[in-house]
């Protein structure tokens, strides 16, 4: 039904609110050209990537990048391209939200990550791929990583 999504709340047909943000995954090369994958641990405990709301008149792949920039403290990122789009929905505040988010691959060859601790971030870690699949809280994140890991393959070193 996409944004024509209805749920029934107190016998009312509810319609959901768009939300668009945009987020990072951030690869590092290591010895051997072995790759690193950044999470950050948010407000829930779980692990996932950074991301957030666009601005007025702002592009996903900026939002992208500013909003990585904020939550890790890396300020040198490299565009490496578009990764995906997820969608999903969820309540706040009792109203229905689907969420849209625009995910891009970015490379980050120095610099140590921060996390964002007013957001709620609490930690920033790298991670061999198969242990970042494996400590992603979100099954849609998976997604995203198993294809940030194709395009990273792909990738000239």
């Amino acid at each position: 039904m996409g944004n024509e999504q209805r749920s029934i709340r107190g016998g009312k047909p509810q319609r959901a609110k768009k939300e668009v943000s945009a987020g990072g995954v951030v690869f590092r090369r290591g010895p051997e050209s072995a790759l690193a994958f950044l999470l950050i641990r948010d407000s829930y405990g779980l692990w996932g990537f950074p991301k957030g709301h666009l601005e007025p008149n702002e592009s996903p792949a900026s939002a992208a990048a500013r909003e990585t920039t904020e939550e890790t403290g890396l300020d040198r990122l490299e565009l490496r391209g578009p990764i995906d789009m997820i969608d999903w929905y969820f309540r706040l505040r009792g109203k229905l939200i689907h969420k849209f988010c625009h995910f891009f691959l970015f490379e980050s060859s120095t610099g140590e990550p921060t996390p964002q601790v007013d957001e709620g971030i609490t930690e920033c870690k790298w991670f061999a791929y198969h242990e970042a699949l494996a400590q992603l809280g979100y099954e849609n994140a998976r997604a995203v990583l198993r294809r940030a890991g194709e395009l990273t393959r792909a990738l000239p070193e």
